[in-house]
């Protein structure tokens, strides 16, 4: 065990043998612009070419059109040290100065494709954009015989290439006088900004004879734009790189999209070329211009035939250096294997001595190891045991599942009676013409309440239904489109309250008669859209789209309902056709609705499916095999039968708007809550004699209450995004707000919820459903109350252990400090307090109202009143040279003031004193 000591050592000395033969010699790195397959070619070329160089290693970064990005990635090659950069600038003005600060810093820089606004690099290769530009220009005033007007779709508009392109295009065009550019946009390299682009020249330019697009992903966005307005055969497509491969410029020729491409060499391998020239110090030109010739049809399937042979050749290159990579692997194994063999030697002496303490440890261990062997067979059983345990709860919870769903159906039986009951009798209530505003709004309110009761209570029905098999399918002749097209009425005014988006679009020419049971269709129809306005926020966008597919040699018709603002996450997606199934407890509903959808499309033989993406929002989409009457004879008959529902119940009609001007002569009483009937119910009990405010959730609740300051608030717990216990925490620690009482309404009444409340600041908790009375009751008696403490501040008094926050204390003291600072300045106002409080002129005067009864001003006036009647008595001061020092503009404002505060005049009160 001597030897040991010199174990680490030999180790390292064949760990230092092996790295060195693989160090690089050089580092080389590659900021590409973008990420496209004209960029892929170039830089599949430039490591390929990098393998013929013994030592030399090449990182390639994309910056994604991001100028940002690309600054970033240039930065991260300087830090990490590389020898040389090889740069294709996004946009030539702000990747200037980056190149220059590398250029300045000694590393060797290799503009390629794209140029930048100063000499600053050490050299160029690439195509000449402004020779292309001027062949595309004859090209096209050859094609159109000198005459025709002609669209011109860009680069990125900051970057070299677009603007020599665009340079060389006008001056070839120029010696056509007949020949116009009539339009020009920037479609930034990218197919889609091309096709809306193309799209909008379209409607502008009747008369279109020649586009002339900067690259060939350009090219086909305007020739797609084109051919959706049949126009794309009245003009020729010209566009830039002809790339081999699928999509790409040779392929779009020989498919007649584009008319011809004019050759932009990638050029990578000659790139690596110039990189190694500079790099091992031989000489290189300063600018590398590469050729350019037109494509068309021609000559593009020789082309064609060409790339595809080099193509093969690169192949085979790429496998014969595989080949060579492993015969190089192999001697470095080899050489690892030899230095091993030479430490293993020495180790083997020692090996010796371990092997005699390891066959003494051995007894010892199996020893250890037949113990545990005894526990994990016994931890076995137990196991077993437990298995045996899970498997007879799994079945009694199956038992008590059914009996709670036997139970459930039992209850909404018994729920259907008394809801009828309810409903007739309001609709007779409706009918009566003496009622008054606020009594008709609260019928309407129970009357919609009760339908959507009987709506859940039937769906739950129906679903039990079909699971004990006892519906019934029953098919009629339906046009699918023609349906869609007249339910899609009952949902505008719903779109128009929520100012949403709604469209709904149909493949033309498609035939959407089949068998279906009309009722359950309006019901998967209605119930999707339903969720999709639900969901989906103000001035969002719905879209339904209705459409005819072929899938297993038979015809579908397919139906899409989109929504944007929401997302449904991949954790809770697979599940949301469960029934009972609910995202979180924000999210309101019973969990039963998508449950019934899904049976009902299953009913028709269909499937539903739905994707969500936090970009693009939710997508429900629905497919149903077309049915003829001998398909549906075939079909079973017990499945379904028709519930008393109309789905049409669930859209709230849209109700006379409430009168929600702020009137300051009446307290006022912020209402947040996200359910609207609530709102409204609220707002009818106080709005004789209260002002009212509403908000839809925490957020909106939380600015209002910033703007208005009202007199008290009232909040509901369970709302999306901000609840109320988060909502009434937030307002409790702003200075604008802390002052409010705060009511919490839930209809949840765990103990644990309202400790949550109101640890959060809540000054009051009411549970759902709540008596009006006792609600009313509680508004009152909280304001009274927080009047009482504004008498208090008001008259000057201090607050023994009355129930006002520490915050609210430390802002009248801080007011009134800064009042006695400050009250000798005359121009003093309302906006220079506030700033000095850090709060606008607004807030300032409604908080120190609500705490005080008193205006910013009044309080300022009585302060320096005060001031004044002590200097009057305790020094030898004039009237006017008090008034002035307190503050007032004028001895004769001064007195008025002083007479109307304390009965007497200034001179009167020194003539009594003396």
């Amino acid at each position: 065990m001597k030897y040991s000591k010199w174990i680490p050592l030999l180790f390292c000395l064949v760990w230092l043998t092996a790295c060195r033969q693989d160090a690089p010699h050089f580092r080389i790195g590659v900021a590409q612009c973008s990420d496209d397959s004209w960029r892929h070619k170039m830089n599949d070329e430039i490591l390929r070419e990098a393998m013929f160089y013994e030592g030399v290693s090449v990182e390639i970064r994309s910056a994604g059109d991001d100028n940002s990005k690309q600054a970033e990635d240039v930065h991260y090659f300087m830090d990490e040290g590389v020898d040389l950069l090889i740069i294709s600038a996004n946009e030539a003005a702000p990747m200037t100065p980056i190149v220059e600060e590398a250029y300045q810093r000694g590393i060797p820089v290799i503009l390629v494709d794209r140029k930048i606004l100063s000499d600053k690099y050490t050299a160029y290769i690439g195509a000449d954009n402004y020779e292309i530009g001027r062949s595309v220009g004859n090209y096209i005033a050859s094609r159109l015989e000198g005459k025709g007007n002609v669209v011109e779709l860009t680069g990125l508009s900051g970057s070299t290439p677009a603007m020599e392109r665009h340079q060389g295009f006008m001056a070839a065009i120029s010696k056509f006088p007949d020949i116009k550019l009539i339009d020009k946009a920037d479609a930034a390299w990218e197919r889609g900004p091309a096709e809306i682009e193309m799209d909008s020249m379209l409607r502008h330019h009747p008369k279109i004879d020649a586009v002339y697009a900067h690259n060939d992903r350009i090219a086909p966005g305007a020739y797609q734009a084109a051919k959706k307005a049949g126009r794309e055969k009245e003009m020729i497509f010209v566009g830039i790189d002809a790339l081999p491969g699928k999509g790409n410029g040779l392929e779009l020729v020989l498919d007649s999209v584009l008319d011809a491409t004019f050759i932009y060499p990638t050029n990578g391998d000659k790139v690596m070329q110039l990189a190694m020239d500079i790099l091992e110090k031989r000489p290189y030109p300063k600018e590398t211009v590469m050729n350019t010739t037109v494509v068309d049809r021609t000559n593009a399937h020789v082309m064609q035939l060409q790339t595809t042979h080099i193509s093969e050749l690169d192949n085979k290159i790429e496998t014969l250096n595989g080949r060579i990579g492993g015969y190089l692997s192999r001697v470095a194994t080899q050489q690892v294997v030899m230095y091993g063999s030479l430490v293993i030697l020495l180790l083997v002496a020692g090996l010796l001595l371990v092997v005699y303490k390891s066959l003494r440890s051995k007894n010892r261990l199996n020893k250890e190891l037949f113990q545990q062997k005894q526990q994990l067979e016994e931890q076995r059983d137990k196991l077993e045991e437990q298995r045996d345990q899970l498997i007879q709860l799994s079945h009694q919870l199956e038992e008590a599942t059914h009996a709670k769903l036997v139970f459930f159906t039992n209850i909404s039986h018994d729920f259907r009676t008394p809801l009828t009951l309810v409903a007739d009798p309001v609709e007779h209530l409706l009918a009566d013409k003496t009622l008054s505003g606020d009594q008709h709004r609260m019928l309407m309110l129970i009357q919609r309440n009760v339908n959507i009761l009987l709506r859940l209570v039937n769906q739950i029905l129906d679903f039990r239904k079909y699971e004990n098999g006892k519906m019934e399918f029953t098919p009629v002749s339906v046009d699918i489109l023609s349906s869609f097209e007249g339910w899609n009425e009952s949902f505008q005014a719903a779109a128009r309250k929520k100012h949403i988006h709604f469209s709904f679009d149909s493949m033309p020419e498609t035939d959407y008669h089949t068998l279906a049971d009309m009722e359950k269709l309006e019901r998967i129809y209605f119930n999707l859209l339903s969720n999709a306005f639900k969901f989906t926020p103000e001035n969002g966008k719905i879209a339904v789209r209705l459409s005819s597919l072929n899938k297993e040699d038979k015809r579908w018709i397919r139906f899409t309902v989109a929504n944007t603002g929401s997302m449904i996450s991949a954790e809770h997606i697979r599940n949301v056709f469960d029934r009972f199934y609910k995202i979180d407890m924000h999210h309101a509903g019973s969990g039963i609705g998508l449950a019934l959808v899904k049976a009902f499309v299953e009913m028709h033989g269909g499937t539903i499916a739905v994707e969500s993406d936090e970009k693009l929002g939710t997508i429900f989409t629905v497919e149903l095999p077309v049915q003829s009457c001998e398909t549906v004879a075939t079909e079973p008959d017990d499945i379904l039968v028709s519930p008393d529902f109309r789905t049409t119940d669930i859209l709230l009609t849209e109700e006379e708007e409430l009168v929600k001007g702020y009137d300051s002569s009446k307290p006022s009483v912020l209402v947040i809550d996200d359910n609207e009937d609530i709102r409204s119910y609220v707002h009818t009990l106080l709005h004789t004699d209260y002002t009212v405010i509403e908000a839809a959730d925490g957020s909106e609740g939380i600015r209002k209450a910033m703007k208005y300051v009202p007199d008290l608030i009232i909040s509901d717990v369970m709302m999306p995004g901000i609840d109320g216990i988060e909502c009434c925490r937030r307002l409790k620690s702003e200075l604008q707000t802390c002052h409010i009482p705060v009511i919490l309404l839930t209809a949840c009444s765990l103990d644990e919820q309202r400790i949550q409340g109101y640890d959060g600041g809540a000054d009051s908790y009411i549970s759902k459903p709540f008596s009006s009375q006792l609600l009313m009751a509680r508004v009152r008696n909280l304001i009274d109350s927080h009047r009482r403490l504004k008498q208090f501040f008001g008259d000057g008094q201090t607050l023994a252990k009355e129930d006002v926050c520490d915050m609210d204390k430390d802002f009248v003291e801080r007011f009134k400090s800064l009042i006695e600072e400050k009250m000798g300045d005359s121009g003093l106002n309302v906006e220079d307090l506030g700033k000095e409080m850090g709060l606008s002129r607004v807030q300032l005067y409604r908080k120190i109202k609500s705490l005080t009864n008193y205006s910013p001003n009044e309080l300022l006036r009585i302060a320096r009143l005060k001031k004044a009647a002590s200097l009057l008595a305790s020094s030898d001061m004039t009237v006017a040279e008090i008034g002035y020092e307190v503050g007032f503009s004028s001895p004769s404002y001064f007195t008025k003031c002083y007479k109307e505060q304390f009965g007497e005049s200034p001179t009167d009160f020194l003539k009594r004193k003396g």
